[in-house]
């Protein structure tokens, strides 16, 4: 039976506070609803500001929405409890902060303890982690001495412990070189095969087209656009993910205006 996350809705509004005391409403997520099914890495796209990160955070269950609800769907039980849905979700931000005088090893080890396993099933899962994300050689490392792309192996790792069904990634390629970015895909298109549900923020839309099974397009908090990225591109007649999206945002500008 299928495993499914779901968003219902969702709405974030926040309040901006302008000159003479005057208080503005702006949806930074505006009705958002999707889902995400086992086996499924669902990408999404759109520009800074677009609201990707604020809907993030709402599907992790780290943000309460101001409206709209998220579920998550495991063998035909819907979970909706809040601390019951983040056990099963690995959250990865693009701003991690991770212990500095911690090695990946130590930072592991601590959150095997605080998922209550014991410390030879802690110590049988750092080592298939630190074999997915190719860590040996950085393991008993200090964090702070990692290059940037050891640091987001390292950061990537600590969502793995408790085995999740979900992972919801936050530009997780951001700033890495070629050989970085290129592990932390195939980590991901493994875990994909594995059944595990995937949600994808990312900037790189080469990356999205060669890695996602479906694409959401987000412009203004809003979903203008989604489907398989061979489907979005004979939608807008364009050869690239690129030209498709700028195409979408110029159409909903016109649309906009009527």
């Amino acid at each position: 039976m299928e495993n499914k996350l779901i968003a219902d809705h969702l709405v974030k509004t926040f309040t901006k506070h302008e000159k003479k005391n005057k208080k503005v409403d702006i949806n930074a997520v505006d009705g958002i609803s999707l889902s995400v099914q086992t086996g499924e890495i669902v990408g999404i796209l759109g520009p800074n500001g677009a609201g990707k990160t604020t809907l993030l955070r709402m599907m992790s269950k780290l943000m309460k929405p101001t409206s709209g609800m998220v579920s998550l769907n495991l063998g035909g039980k819907e979970i909706s409890d809040e601390i019951e849905v983040k056990r099963h979700i690995g959250y990865l931000s693009n701003n991690t902060k991770l212990y500095g005088r911690f090695s990946s090893r130590e930072l592991l080890q601590m959150l095997g303890t605080i998922y209550g396993m014991t410390k030879e099933e802690t110590d049988k899962k750092i080592e298939a982690i630190s074999e997915v994300l190719s860590m040996e050689e950085f393991l008993d490392n200090r964090i702070e001495k990692l290059s940037t792309g050891q640091t987001q192996r390292a950061s990537i790792s600590r969502c793995l412990v408790h085995d999740p069904q979900v992972y919801i990634f936050d530009e997780p390629t951001l700033g890495l070189d070629i050989l970085s970015s290129a592990a932390i895909i195939e980590f991901m298109k493994k875990e994909r095969e594995a059944g595990k549900i995937i949600l994808y923020s990312t900037h790189y839309m080469e990356e999205a087209e060669y890695l996602c099974d479906r694409i959401i397009l987000i412009h203004q908090g809003k979903i203008i656009s989604e489907g398989t990225p061979d489907a979005l591109k004979e939608q807008t007649g364009k050869d690239s993910l690129r030209d498709v999206f700028s195409e979408m945002v110029i159409r909903e500008g016109m649309n906009g205006e009527h």
